[in-house]
C-alpha cells in the first residue's frame, strides 16, 4: 500500500521495495488531477475510478467505456496543473490530488480554454508524487 505522508509525498512502508526510473526518449512532465481514497491511495476520478494507481513504475492506458463519457482512451492529463471545469474541493468532502507523472506515446488532445485547453491523452503514464494544492497553484502562476 501507498502510504501519503504530512508533506504530501507518497512513501512505501516497505523500504526494501526499489524500482529503477527508466525515462522513455518521448517522456515529459505532465499533471493528473485524482481522487485521494480514505484507505490512503489515489484514484482516477470518473474512468476505472474503483481501481487504485500505482506509483513509480510505467503504467500502459487502458480502454474503459463508461455510461455519460465519451471513449477516449488514454490516460487524460494536463500541460499544468490546471483543470478549472474539474473542482478540486467537493461539498461531499471527497479529496482530489493533482499527481505529477512523467507522460510517453502521446497525443494532445484541443479543448476549450474552460476545460483547460489542450489535454494530453497518454498510453504511459509514469506516477510521481503527489503535489500539494499551493505547489499546484504556483505552477498555474508560473505557466501564465
Amino acid at each position: 500500500m501507498t502510504i501519503i505522508n504530512m508533506h504530501g509525498c507518497l512513501t512505501d512502508p516497505n523500504p526494501k521495495n526499489t524500482t529503477k526510473l527508466i525515462i522513455r526518449s518521448d517522456a515529459i512532465k505532465a499533471y493528473k488531477l485524482m481522487r485521494l481514497g480514505k484507505d490512503g491511495n489515489v484514484y482516477p476520478l470518473f474512468i476505472d475510478k474503483k481501481t487504485p494507481t500505482r506509483f513509480g513504475e510505467w503504467l500502459d492506458a487502458e480502454c474503459h467505456p463508461t455510461k455519460g463519457f465519451a471513449v477516449r482512451q488514454g490516460w487524460h492529463c494536463c500541460f499544468t496543473p490546471y483543470a478549472p471545469h474539474l473542482k478540486e474541493k467537493l461539498a461531499s468532502g471527497e479529496q482530489r490530488v493533482w499527481v505529477e507523472v512523467l507522460v510517453s506515446d502521446y497525443t494532445t488532445y484541443n479543448r476549450p480554454e474552460s476545460q483547460g485547453g489542450s489535454w494530453i491523452l497518454a498510453n504511459k503514464m509514469y506516477p510521481i508524487r503527489v503535489i500539494s494544492m499551493k505547489e499546484a497553484a504556483g505552477l498555474r502562476k508560473v505557466a501564465v
